[in-house]
């Protein structure tokens, strides 16, 4: 007869097998888009109501376009990271730009009007797309939340994959996009390294 104990033991194993497999993939996607590739173009609505291209959301030296939503609790995790990102590399000629492709009717709490809330709540100092349909994220090959594809001022991808190490700010040993934002900054791409990691977070809930 299984004792208590044994129970809790197999129940963290299992959990943790589920955690690994599902926060930290082993490889990055190979539908993702390669470095060097060019980004695709886009035109989505923002939460102010306009439409919004990829080249009108352009920086001089660069774009962030980040696949984000509401509900995911690591996108949440990373939200004040991002904007702390974004307030110092804005500054310096890198444009930020999230975008939301999961479908509202599968998770209502990423629907437009709470995209609105949320933007206002935490004030993003960044656009707020809708991609209801999921399209642009299976254009870039993205598929967890968050996840980024960072572009030079020519669109064409010089980073791709997670934010930092760790969920916990506390526990985080490699600032990875930090890290390409800044050699971006310098003009330097080249040695953007590493180049690609695998993002982890919340699949994204793709329209059936």
């Amino acid at each position: 007869m299984m004792t208590r104990r044994n129970v809790l033991i197999l129940t963290a194993i299992s959990l943790g097998v589920f955690a690994g497999a599902f926060l930290f993939p082993k490889n990055i996607s190979a539908a993702a888009l390669q470095v060097g590739a060019t980004a695709p173009a886009f035109e989505l609505k923002n939460i102010d109501g306009n439409m919004l291209s990829l080249a009108g959301a352009a920086g001089e030296k660069g774009t962030l376009v980040v696949f984000t939503c509401n509900h995911c609790p690591f996108a949440i995790a990373y939200e004040d990271r991002l904007i702390a990102l974004a307030n110092e590399f804005q500054a310096q000629g890198i444009k930020f730009v999230a975008v939301s492709s999961n479908d509202p009717q599968i998770q209502p709490k990423d629907g437009f009007a709470e995209m609105q809330q949320r933007a206002k709540e935490k004030s993003l100092p960044y656009p707020y797309l809708i991609n209801e349909d999921g399209s642009i994220a299976k254009a870039y090959g993205a598929a967890r939340t968050p996840e980024t594809f960072l572009l030079d001022k020519d669109m064409k991808v010089v980073y791709t994959g997670r934010i930092d190490d760790n969920t916990e700010v506390k526990d985080v040993k490699v600032h990875d996009l930090h890290n390409a934002l800044t050699k971006l900054v310098q003009g330097k791409p080249e040695e953007i390294d590493p180049k690609s990691t695998a993002a982890f977070g919340c699949t994204i809930k793709f329209r059936k």
